[in-house]
């Protein structure tokens, strides 16, 4: 580790260059693998050899999100504030208030930046707006405000720019190649629950003389709402999670009816009950890692459609058991 001199004290000099360990690092964490404590400590870092009149951007203690703030800084010398969000990203973090005025103003008065720079300005990213009352830190600090991009990599620009956001610079994407990156968390997220279903279905399946098409099918119902539904998100119909989830789901009931043949009419209609109320559930889940909603449109579709699940996975397993037994 290097360091660089300043009359508040030494600052960490970090590298704009991410090795081996930190891209295994945003892999695992991609995974869920030991996700909420990937993070580095909250101060002031030093990206390149800047000076006094050099600029001051804004990020929070993600690990991620430090490593794609530094990255796309790469030849310039800039100052890193990175604030304490306990290891949660800009955006979320600022909804949940640690990304936010006190922790900006009081990381600014414990880093010593006053001493640091000659100038009164910082550079915080656009999604990190909702947490920041601006006028709070410049009666606070000194401080000015500026929200410069969304996006880590689009900085350069902003600077060259004379530091003016373009229209493109606030428009939010969502693309396909996005919606993949979230996948993998979204799994690993269900595989306890997953993986506790499943074994009762293998159990039940023998008894029941289906082997392991019950197990199959859940499997199915599951990858539908947290995988196929973020992928074909733009394209499946109304604006709920909800109901695209359902959509899913009945898209594969019918492929696994069609695949797995056979099923008298309880089987059947159990599964077109279930399945989209299993591929439902998993595509609500995905809606806090969207930029569509909202905190209170979230909380309006999970008390509509949390009922609504829970009947048609009991009316299900009433027909799958009244077709075993009546």
């Amino acid at each position: 580790m290097r360091w660089l001199e300043t009359p508040a004290g030494r600052v960490p000099q970090v590298s704009s260059d991410l090795r081996l360990g930190d891209r295994l690092g945003a892999w695992k964490a991609r995974w869920g693998i030991g996700r909420m404590s990937y993070l580095v400590p909250a101060g002031l870092y030093a990206v390149g050899n800047p000076g006094p009149d050099d600029p001051v951007a804004v990020t929070a203690n993600y690990k991620m999100s430090y490593d794609l703030v530094r990255r796309a800084l790469a030849g310039r010398s800039v100052w890193l504030l990175v604030l304490e969000t306990h290891g949660i990203n800009v955006w979320c973090a600022a909804g949940k208030g640690t990304f936010g005025t006190e922790e900006l103003v009081r990381r600014i008065w414990l880093t010593g930046l006053h001493q640091v720079v000659r100038h009164r300005l910082l550079l915080l990213p656009i999604l990190g707006a909702p947490g920041v009352a601006a006028h709070v830190v410049k009666q606070g600090t000194g401080f000015g405000v500026r929200y410069a991009t969304l996006r880590a990599a689009d900085l350069p620009e902003f600077l060259d720019n004379g530091m003016v956001t373009t229209p493109a610079m606030r428009e939010l994407t969502f693309t396909l190649r996005e919606r993949l990156a979230l996948v993998p968390v979204e799994l690993v997220s269900a595989l306890p629950a997953t993986l506790a279903v499943v074994a009762i279905l293998v159990v039940a399946g023998m008894l029941g003389g289906y082997s392991l098409a019950p197990a199959v099918a859940y499997l199915g119902g599951v990858a539908a709402g947290a995988a196929v539904t973020p992928l074909l998100l733009p394209w499946l119909p109304t604006r709920s999670f909800a109901v695209k989830g359902m959509v899913a789901g009945l898209a594969w009931s019918l492929l696994w009816y069609l695949l797995a043949g056979g099923w008298d009419r309880t089987t059947v209609l159990a599964a077109f009950l279930c399945l989209p109320a299993v591929s439902s559930f998993y595509a609500l889940n995905f809606t806090g890692s969207t930029p569509f909603t909202s905190r209170s449109g979230v909380k309006k579709e999970m008390r509509l459609s949390l009922p609504v699940m829970g009947l048609a996975v009991a009316a299900g397993i009433i027909c799958l058991l009244a077709g075993r037994f009546v």
